[in-house]
């Protein structure tokens, strides 16, 4: 490998450490020239520069990437690059990609937290006159406290009156309950009656 001259090599350095983009004699894409120093490493100079060791090795014409000299310098081709950030020591390289992870961690969690929070309020019933009165709230409103239709409202399509402007989940069973043992005995019977008649 041929070594370039030391002194037009210290000559170029201080440009190059000021970011300053050279246009190549031989080419119209904007390039940084770089020394090498001590410690330098093709891969090195890669990753601070975001091109490919192959674009190093091809523009420099080196033969082996794994031997470079301290005061060689190489130019760094950006393509269509405008604007190439000096290089920058490990510590503020490392600085670099923690900027934008937080921001993608941050949305996935929040989307997530109140999807599951309403869960069916207490009812006293079980057994035959749970699974009818399951039956009745999903032909009324697929078991939504929140379905309206009209001045009917709730899971259990109550008339607006009967909840007296609390149309809680907690007040929507207290009052179905109600309802359904005064009118039917039980849901069970409700839900016979719905059968028949296609409303309860």
């Amino acid at each position: 490998m041929k070594k370039r001259n030391m002194i037009k090599s210290i000559a170029t350095f201080t440009a190059v450490s000021a970011g300053v983009l050279f246009a190549g004699a031989n080419s119209a894409n904007a390039s940084t020239r770089v020394t090498v120093k001590s410690g330098d490493t093709i891969s090195e100079l890669a990753k601070t520069y975001n091109v490919s060791m192959q674009s190093i090795k091809d523009v420099n014409n080196i033969q082996d990437i794994n031997k470079i000299y301290v005061g060689e310098v190489f130019d760094i081709d950006n393509g269509d690059v405008q604007v190439v950030a000096p290089a920058t020591t490990d510590t503020q390289a490392a600085a670099t990609p923690s900027v934008t992870a937080p921001v993608q961690q941050a949305t996935a969690p929040a989307a997530q937290a109140p999807v599951q929070q309403s869960a069916p309020a207490t009812s006293s019933v079980s057994g035959s006159n749970a699974a009818a009165k399951e039956w009745i709230a999903q032909r009324e409103s697929s078991g939504l406290y929140s379905a309206q239709n009209g001045r009917y409202i709730g899971r259990y399509q109550l008339d607006a009156s009967y909840l007296g402007g609390d149309n809680s989940p907690a007040n929507q069973e207290r009052v179905a309950d109600n309802y359904v043992t005064s009118r039917y005995g039980s849901w069970s019977g409700a839900q016979s009656f719905w059968q028949s008649h296609g409303w309860y």
